[in-house]
């Protein structure tokens, strides 16, 4: 387990593969995700025995470690070991948070940083979100993403076309 000060992050487990799903499957939540369709249990099986496969992906459950509570996901996918990046992939499905006030994805987000660049050796973490994901973009900016640039008209959602931006942090940049 990788320990922070609230959270820690472990393998994913198979029985964690419903509550993941599940929270996965909120309407309000999948509108943030590339992954827009309603997944079901034979898709989460097929994603589960790829994460434990594909060294380009590495998932995480996130737990509260005060009572071992399972809070959500997070992970370093699409990892280009040539050019040493890797996309981060998070949200809070616990109470519905998606990204919560209480410093859970924050901290996820920062334990995935020291991970990718300390023990992976990765120089950039990227992430691709859309315009309308505030909350994501609020806390990214916050943690020192910077803003790489835009994709236009390239996600449709709610009936119009949104703006993908693409964010990164370099490794030199978090350790400064």
């Amino acid at each position: 387990m990788i320990r922070g000060e609230k959270i820690g992050l472990s393998a994913i487990e198979e029985n964690e593969l419903q509550i993941l799903m599940d929270w996965r499957n909120i309407s309000a939540f999948r509108k943030h995700f590339r992954e827009y369709r309603e997944l079901n249990m034979t898709m989460q099986k097929k994603w589960f025995k790829k994460i434990n496969q594909d060294n380009s992906i590495y998932m995480f459950s996130i737990y509260r470690l005060e009572d071992n509570k399972l809070l959500g996901c997070c992970g370093l996918t699409y990892i280009d070991w040539k050019n040493r990046n890797a996309d981060l992939s998070l949200y809070i499905g616990h109470n519905n948070f998606y990204i919560d006030e209480k410093g859970y994805a924050k901290e996820a987000s920062l334990l995935l940083f020291e991970y990718g660049f300390e023990e992976l050796n990765l120089h950039k973490i990227w992430t691709e979100i859309y315009e309308y994901d505030d909350k994501k973009l609020k806390l990214y900016k916050k943690i020192g993403f910077k803003e790489d640039g835009r994709l236009r008209d390239n996600n449709y959602y709610n009936g119009q076309w949104w703006d993908s931006i693409m964010l990164s942090i370099l490794k030199n940049e978090y350790f400064g």
